[in-house]
C-alpha cells in the first residue's frame, strides 16, 4: 500500500469579509512584529490599505516590503530578507496573488536557513521550518497560499526554479473574495484558468489518490460553473466566493498530488519571456492534455461527468475529446490569446524551452514523459 502525506496549513479563513478576522488569529501566536510583502500595485490599489486598516484596528506592529515583480526573482527574496532582518520581524503576511506568496515563502526559508535561494531548486532541499507566514491570498488561481510550492526566476539563467519545500507551508491561509472584486478581467481570466489547470493536473497524474481526486473534481466543477461569470462581472461576489472555494479545492489538491506538463513548460515561457503565468497554462492545457489522453483516457471520464457530459455509453476516448473541447471553449470565453507568437514567442527558442521544461521539478509528475522533440512539437502547436 502507498503512504500518502496530505500538506494543508494549520488554519484556512475563507469567505465574504473575513480578512477582518485575522487579527485575532495572530494574536493567538504571540508574534511581534511583521513584515507585509507585496507589489506596489496592490499597495497603491487600495488592498494594501485595506489590510493596513485591519492590522492597525488590532494592534499589530508591521513595515511593508513593496518591491515583488510579477515573476519574482532571486534580488526579490534578498532584499525581501535584508529589510526583514533591519526591522526586526519575527514572521510574515504576504498579500497578493502568487508573486507575493512565492517571494515571502523565499524569504522564509533563507530567514531561517541561511544561504542563497538557489540552493533550495528542487524537493525539501530545506531543514528549517519558514519563519511563520500569514498568506493573504488576493486571486483567484494560484492557490500558493496553501500548497509547499513555490517559484523564484534566477535572472542570470533565466530560469524560473521551482522550489517544492514541506517547510515553506504557510501558518494561516486568508481568503477573502471581497479583496478580490476589482481585479481586471484579464487576471481573473489567467488565474482561474491556473487554477482549472493544477486541479486537471492533480486527477491526471500517476500520483493522484481518492482524497486528491475528490478535491480536484470539486474545483473543476466549480470553476466551469463560475469562472465566465467572475471574468464578465468581476462584482459578482457570489461566483468569487466559489471560485474562492475552487482555488482552495484545487490547492490541496496539486499540493499533495502534484502537476505535470503544463506546467513545465509554462515554467519555461514565464522563464525566458515574463510572460503571466495563468495565461501560459491556459494556452498549454489542452495541448498537453490530448497528449495525456492517449496514455490515461480512463481519468478523463471523471472530469467529462463534472462538467455535464452524460457518461453512459460514451467511450473514454469520447469523453476525453469533451473535456478537451470544453477547455478550449472555456479559454475562448475568457478571452485567453490562442497563438505565442502573439505574446512574442518564437521558434528559435524552441529548444531550450523543451530542454529546460524537461529538467523542470513538475515534469515527473505526467502521465508520460514526452521526449525532446515531443516538447517541441506541443509547443509548435500554439505556436
Amino acid at each position: 500500500m502507498a503512504t500518502h502525506v496530505y500538506y494543508v496549513p494549520s488554519i484556512n479563513i475563507m469567505g465574504k469579509g473575513c480578512l477582518r478576522k485575522i487579527g485575532e488569529y495572530i494574536h493567538e501566536l504571540k508574534l511581534e512584529k511583521a513584515l507585509i510583502v507585496t507589489d506596489k500595485f496592490l499597495m497603491k490599489s487600495g488592498i494594501g490599505g485595506k489590510l493596513k486598516a485591519v492590522l492597525d484596528k488590532a494592534g499589530i506592529n508591521y513595515v511593508v516590503y513593496d518591491d515583488v515583480k510579477p515573476n519574482p526573482t532571486c534580488k526579490n527574496v534578498h532584499d525581501g530578507v535584508a529589510f526583514l532582518k533591519e526591522n526586526n520581524c519575527d514572521y510574515l503576511i504576504s498579500l497578493g496573488g502568487g508573486s507575493p506568496q512565492d517571494t515571502a515563502k523565499g524569504i522564509g526559508i533563507i530567514a531561517t536557513n541561511g544561504g542563497h535561494i538557489k540552493e533550495y531548486e528542487g524537493v525539501h532541499k530545506s531543514k528549517h521550518k519558514s519563519l511563520p507566514i500569514i498568506a493573504v491570498n488576493t486571486t483567484a488561481g494560484t492557490s500558493a497560499e496553501v500548497t509547499i510550492n513555490y517559484v523564484i526566476t534566477d535572472e542570470e539563467r533565466k530560469v524560473k526554479m521551482v522550489m517544492v519545500d514541506k517547510n515553506s507551508l504557510a501558518t494561516i491561509s486568508v481568503n477573502d473574495p471581497e479583496l478580490m472584486v476589482d481585479k481586471p478581467a484579464a487576471l481573473t481570466a489567467a488565474t482561474g484558468m491556473d487554477a482549472l489547470t493544477h486541479a486537471i493536473e492533480a486527477l491526471v497524474t500517476p500520483n493522484a489518490y481518492p482524497v486528491t481526486d475528490a478535491t480536484a473534481l470539486a474545483a473543476v466543477e466549480l470553476i466551469f460553473a463560475n469562472l465566465a461569470r467572475t471574468v464578465k462581472n468581476g462584482h459578482d461576489l457570489e461566483a468569487r466566493e466559489q471560485m474562492v472555494y475552487a482555488i482552495f479545492l484545487g490547492g490541496l489538491a496539486f499540493n499533495n498530488a502534484g502537476l505535470g506538463y503544463v506546467h513545465a513548460m509554462a515554467h519555461q515561457l514565464g522563464g525566458v519571456y515574463d510572460l503571466p503565468h495563468g495565461v501560459c497554462n491556459a494556452m498549454l492545457l489542452p495541448i498537453v492534455e490530448k497528449e495525456n489522453a492517449k496514455h490515461v483516457p480512463e481519468k478523463f471520464r471523471k472530469i467529462a461527468k463534472v462538467i455535464g457530459l452524460q457518461v453512459e455509453g460514451k467511450s473514454n476516448e469520447e469523453c476525453a475529446a469533451f473535456v478537451i473541447e470544453s477547455i478550449e471553449a472555456l479559454s475562448n470565453e475568457v478571452g485567453i490569446p490562442s497563438t505565442l507568437s502573439e505574446l512574442g514567442v518564437k521558434n528559435v527558442d524552441l529548444d531550450l524551452l523543451a530542454e529546460n521544461s524537461m529538467k523542470d521539478a513538475c515534469a515527473p509528475g505526467n502521465p508520460f514523459i514526452p521526449t525532446k522533440q515531443e516538447v517541441i512539437d506541443m509547443f509548435k502547436k500554439i505556436l
